[in-house]
């Protein structure tokens, strides 16, 4: 029996020795490499951070006027829809100061700092939006427009600049030597000026939906803010406020752990739901650019889709066709379609037409101006060849139009058992559209056979659909008994 003895060879050996070692250190300098490059922890100055910060949360004397200085700077340009004044106001307004007290306060367990967070904040709201309201009250110009329109509802990507510039702030609060030009930055970014701008603009126009959709999104911007102070103030390990009596010291723990739980809480809620929202909005234009913009025989109008998320209750995309109209048919396959989309399981689909369809009332304006528009780019000639048909079109059933006294004499020669015979424009609906039907009314002598009437009254309506060249007529039938005496007036 032979034993297989495997020699590892020595210089083999040092080379895969020499590698490990060689791997080992590459990771060892790339992690010091990261930790020197992410690291804010030795650069931190805590205690000058929390001092800093409590002095920038009281709003009074200078403080107070730059706020209300500042306002009306944000106002006048939301009023005139000119980005860079609101820009301007934005770097001179002392708005964060009790939103990063809040945060901080929470994360320290300081309750005095917070009391004065919160009462600041109120202060500051208040102030802010009196002043808008004032000036929005006595402006000449109360138009709406895009800069004050933005601001009336919240987004995910207004949460997420929310998070990301209140992460921003706060570490460069806490750097030695405040980075003075990241807080204006953040002032620009996040923008907390102009929603409560657009809240005094609301309640001086009477809107209390722009009013609240503005407070909302200030609302959302303030929240995450504070929250992501809390975040990195707590990373950091700021110094505890510390408290003689142990048991205010556990009271105070216990209700600032409230306190940012309750913030927390309704802010991963939000931000969960805006970010259904954003998909729901994304899958929409999706299904919207690759099922109906490719439909030929209508024309899907520019800028006309509204795609309503409505808190996933009862979400809905609203579009607006031109031209012929879109077959029940082919927009049962949209609607089925539209389930294959992941975000729009749920979701409604409305579509708006020219002529005979869901929702016409709201378009019935767009037929009148096509009408009107195309009959003003036609010359003289085709504008009287049109003017002709539309007339011709409308008298086409009209009284003056059928020969019914011609009509009537041949239909009682032809059958001799009609004993008279009518004619009437009869309009009908199906409540989506309203239209105009030629009805023929014919009495028949009660001496005709059943067999014989259903026969006459099939070769009539023929007759009659070919003698006046419809498609379509009503024809209702009745018999009439004839009398002894005039039976034998008429045999006489």
């Amino acid at each position: 029996m032979e034993e297989n003895n495997t020699h590892t060879n020595p210089a083999e050996e040092s080379q895969k020795e020499i590698v490990k070692r060689d791997l080992k250190g590459t990771f060892n300098s790339l992690k010091q490499f990261l930790k020197d490059l992410l690291d804010i922890r030795t650069d931190t100055d805590r205690d000058s951070t929390i001092e800093a910060v409590k002095k920038d949360i009281t709003f009074k004397g200078h403080n107070a006027w730059i706020l209300i200085f500042s306002i009306f700077v944000a106002s006048i340009g939301l009023n005139v829809s000119s980005t860079a004044v609101v820009i301007g106001a934005m770097l001179i307004s002392p708005l964060m100061g009790p939103i990063v007290g809040m945060g901080l306060s929470v994360a320290i367990n300081d309750v005095d700092m917070l009391r004065r967070s919160l009462i600041n904040l109120g202060v500051m709201v208040v102030l802010s939006v009196l002043t808008a309201f004032l000036y929005f009250l006595i402006s000449p110009l109360n138009g709406s427009n895009a800069e004050l329109e933005a601001r009336t509802y919240p987004t995910i990507l207004d949460v997420l600049v929310a998070i990301f510039g209140g992460l921003a702030l706060i570490v460069a609060k806490t750097k030695k030597g405040t980075i003075a030009s990241v807080i204006f930055g953040v002032a620009i970014a996040t923008a907390l000026m102009p929603p409560l701008c657009t809240v005094g603009y609301g309640l001086a126009q009477g809107s209390w939906s722009d009013a609240g959709g503005a407070l909302y999104l200030f609302s959302i911007n303030a929240t995450f803010i504070a929250l992501s102070t809390f975040v990195v103030s707590k990373l950091l390990g700021f110094p505890l406020v510390k408290y003689a009596n142990s048991k205010r010291r556990r009271f105070i723990a216990q209700m600032a752990s409230a306190i940012a739980i309750i913030v927390m809480v309704p802010s991963i809620y939000l931000f969960y739901n805006m970010l259904k929202e954003s998909y729901f909005k994304q899958d929409a234009q999706e299904f919207v650019e690759e099922e109906l913009m490719i439909y030929k025989e209508s024309f899907l109008q520019k800028n006309s889709t509204i795609a309503t998320f409505d808190g996933g209750n009862d979400p809905k995309i609203e579009v607006s066709f031109l031209g012929k109209e879109i077959p029940n048919s082919v927009i049962s396959l949209w609607r089925e379609k539209m389930k294959r989309y992941p975000n729009l399981k749920n979701t409604s689909l409305i579509i708006l037409q020219n002529e005979n369809t869901e929702s016409y009332d709201q378009l019935e304006y767009m037929k009148e101006f096509k009408r009107r528009d195309s009959l003003n780019i036609l010359n003289k000639d085709e504008r009287i060849a049109y003017l002709e048909d539309e007339v011709s079109k409308l008298a086409r059933f009209s009284k003056n139009e059928i020969p019914f006294q011609q009509i009537s004499k041949e239909a009682q020669l032809n059958y001799e058992d009609i004993r008279a015979f009518g004619y009437a424009q009869k309009i009908i609906s199906d409540f989506n559209k309203v239209d105009t039907i030629p009805e023929f009314n014919v009495v028949w002598n009660d001496s005709i056979t059943k067999e014989k009437r259903n026969k006459d009254e099939v070769k009539l309506k023929r007759w009659l659909q070919f003698k006046l060249s419809l498609d379509t007529i009503s024809m209702q039938s009745s018999i009439e008994k004839v009398s002894p005496k005039k039976s034998a007036k008429a045999k006489s």
